[in-house]
């Protein structure tokens, strides 16, 4: 159970390095479940990541307090309309739509969160 629980905590890590250089995949939720995974097959990883200097900190707010910073919650927000305006103008209508409600489920369960 401890390789699969490992791999999975792998496969977490490369989402959320492929999720910080492209603006539609969140890097945050994939290390959150990284850190799930290595707490249960490789605490020394599990630590690595919480020792990031710019991840870390948000996955402890997020672990202690299920908060999300002002700053990550903006850059959650220009990210999803970004992603908006990049749909509109490759896709438009009606493909559009699915991108602002998209937008307005997630970015709606952002605001709401601690920060």
């Amino acid at each position: 159970m401890r390789r699969l629980y490992f791999a999975a905590g792998m496969l977490c890590v490369g989402l959320g390095a492929i999720g910080a250089v492209l603006p539609l995949l969140p890097t945050v939720p994939f290390l959150l479940l990284a850190v799930f995974c290595f707490a249960r097959s490789n605490p020394e990883w599990e630590q690595k990541i919480l020792d990031h200097p710019t991840w870390g900190p948000q996955i402890a707010d997020w672990r202690e307090r299920k908060a999300i910073s002002r700053r990550a919650k903006v850059g959650a927000l220009v990210t999803l309309f970004a992603g908006i305006a990049f749909t509109w103008a490759t896709l438009g209508f009606p493909w559009v739509w699915i991108s602002v409600g998209v937008t307005i489920v997630v970015g709606g369960w952002i605001v709401t969160r601690a920060e």
